[in-house]
């Protein structure tokens, strides 16, 4: 007797708890998008969901008086998976469901690494006012291929933060976008941690300083740190190379 075929259940998307404690009213929602492979469609790693909730926790605390709720989204598979980009398919429906769950809130996308790709490429969906992506993951400059496009973050505040000495993305390739986005943006900048690896890891308190600086500022108006006000008014190349100083955010406190 021949065995009946088994198919597996398909994977959705979908959005984890409030990281931290959950404000008694939510005002805005930091999506937060781990990272991911170039290709894979197996279950997302559950580390990669554990940094970035690390970061998610500093974050929520940062901003619970104003009303931050923040998310990990859990995607249906880990890889980006060339044009079918489901990473950033999967924030987009995580944008629409904070949207069913908490109204006409603001959104910001942050991501670490392909999480940062999935950022900037979904920052197009009308809730989402900003993005910030750490040390984001981007394709090596093809002359078959499309160029990343930048056009979806018009009308967004962007931030992107990279470690000089990233090995696994490309720190280059992030200015070139940066470059191009500063064109159609004015509100874009860019940060270097100089001599810091992909992981930000040296420099962890000041990058968390900075994430929550820029956070705050674009979800609930709070005035940013005079280093993040010059980086956005600054022509490129000053604006987009500019460097996080050690100590960064203990003049915040």
């Amino acid at each position: 007797m021949a065995q009946q075929a088994t198919s597996r259940p398909v994977r959705t998307a979908r959005l984890g708890r409030v990281v931290g404690t959950r404000p008694s009213t939510v005002s805005a929602v930091a999506l937060l998008l781990p990272g991911g492979h170039e290709t894979s469609a197996r279950k997302p790693s559950p580390f990669a969901t554990a940094a970035i909730r690390s970061l998610g926790r500093h974050l929520a605390r940062a901003g619970q008086a104003d009303g931050l709720a923040a998310h990990v989204v859990h995607y249906r598979v880990g890889g980006w998976n060339g044009a079918e980009a489901q990473l950033a398919r999967d924030a987009e429906w995580a944008a629409d469901e904070v949207v069913r769950r908490y109204g006409d809130v603001p959104v910001c996308l942050v991501g670490v690494d392909m999480g940062g790709r999935a950022a900037l490429r979904a920052a197009a969906h009308t809730a989402v006012n900003s993005v910030l992506a750490l040390a984001p993951w981007l394709p090596e400059d093809d002359v078959a291929a499309p160029p990343e496009p930048v056009k979806q973050l018009v009308g967004r505040q962007v931030m992107i933060v990279h470690g000089t000495n990233d090995e696994r993305t490309d720190p280059e390739l992030s200015f070139r976008l940066a470059e191009r986005a500063k064109k159609a943006n004015r509100d874009v900048c860019r940060f270097e941690v100089h001599s810091d690896g992909h992981r930000l890891s040296q420099h962890h308190a000041e990058v968390r300083a900075l994430a929550a600086n820029f956070v705050r500022g674009v979800l609930f108006g709070e005035r940013f740190a005079r280093p993040v006000e010059d980086a956005l008014a600054a022509p490129p190349p000053l604006g987009l190379r500019m460097p996080l100083a050690s100590g960064f955010g203990k003049t915040l406190r």
